[in-house]
């Protein structure tokens, strides 16, 4: 008689595949339509917004009242229509004031003057203000080197403020872009 060994269970045998959930699929389709949400919400608001001039008031206060109103908005120079603009910037170069933070004098100042016309209140910072020079080259705010700098403020209806924006090297400005914010709207004020 030869005698053989019960087979212990499960040996050579592999265990059934657990079943997989259709949980994960779910929810990884529910993730990505709500992504591509985002992304067709943002491309929409970017085709609505267009490419207009910011500086240019819009058509409908132009075009409100026809007759001589119009004959009289149309002869005035473009600086009034700006005035009437949500905000308006204005600039004039100055001589750099080197703070205690600037390295070397190899800096250009621009001073200006922010402006809020609209309704609601303006938020200010010399971070959303760039200068562009001749050469058509941006130069952005060196925060802190110049003792007159634009203050970070909130500008309520009808307020102004005006200070230094300082850029890095020596060149001639042709004019300098205020944003609302990083992305909003931007509005350009020709260098006097």
């Amino acid at each position: 008689m030869s005698y053989q060994q019960p087979q212990q269970p499960g040996w050579g045998q592999q265990p059934p595949p657990p079943k997989k959930g259709k949980t994960g699929k779910i929810l990884g389709f529910g993730c990505l339509g709500i992504v591509g949400l985002f992304v067709l919400v943002g491309i929409v608001a970017v085709a609505a917004g267009g490419d207009e001039d910011s500086t240019k008031p819009p058509a409908a206060a132009v075009d409100a009242k026809p007759g001589k109103a119009e004959d009289a908005k149309v002869d005035a120079p473009r600086e009034e229509l700006a005035k009437k603009a949500p905000v308006t910037v204005t600039a004039r170069t100055v001589d750099f004031k080197k703070s205690i933070l600037a390295q070397g004098e190899d800096y250009t100042s621009v001073q200006v003057t922010i402006t809020n016309n609209s309704k609601n209140d303006l938020d200010i910072n010399p971070l959303y203000v760039t200068i562009t020079d001749t050469n058509g080259s941006k130069h952005t705010a060196e925060l802190g080197v110049d003792e007159d700098q634009l203050d970070t403020v909130s500008l309520a209806p009808g307020e102004n403020v005006t200070g230094t924006i300082t850029g890095k090297g020596k060149f001639d400005a042709k004019y300098v872009t205020y944003t609302d914010g990083l992305i909003g709207d931007s509005v350009r004020g020709n260098v006097s």
